[in-house]
């Protein structure tokens, strides 16, 4: 049974910069040149997707469980081989949830949901990387 196929395009747009545009249509520019810094590069892109698919994940079963969520942000972390092609060998993804009498199960459960089950970046990479979790809660006023 095949599943569902997305289109991504990138375009070379000189000096090493290229631009990516989405299955959707959303551009991003892309910088390779090593010390410009001005745009990510694509490592970067990936370490972003690791944590925005899983910050989408526990958001959301948060808000589910009728959690009272102030903010949230999530750390992600990665070690990549010191030989090429440098393939990332780890990620770490802290969650760090602010909020008043957040209960300490319901974030517990929403990080193993995502880790395993709902997140298909982590499930992309998770083959050749090894991810941790862990996350923090902030009791505010």
């Amino acid at each position: 049974m095949a599943g569902s196929e997305y289109k991504a395009t990138v375009k070379w747009a000189g000096d090493e910069f290229f631009i990516g545009t989405t299955p959707r249509g959303y551009s991003q520019a892309i910088d390779v040149k090593g010390d410009r810094h001005s745009a990510p590069n694509p490592v970067e892109l990936l370490l972003v997707s690791v944590a925005g698919c899983t910050a989408a994940d526990v958001i959301s079963i948060l808000q589910k469980k009728r959690q009272d969520i102030a903010a949230y942000d999530v750390v992600v972390t990665g070690t990549r081989s010191e030989e090429h092609p440098r393939k990332f060998e780890t990620f770490h993804i802290n969650h760090i949830v602010h909020g008043r009498d957040v209960s300490e199960k319901a974030v517990a459960d929403a990080v193993a949901l995502s880790d395993t089950k709902y997140c298909s970046v982590a499930a992309t990479v998770r083959p050749t990387a090894r991810i941790t979790t862990s996350f923090e809660i902030v009791n505010v006023p």
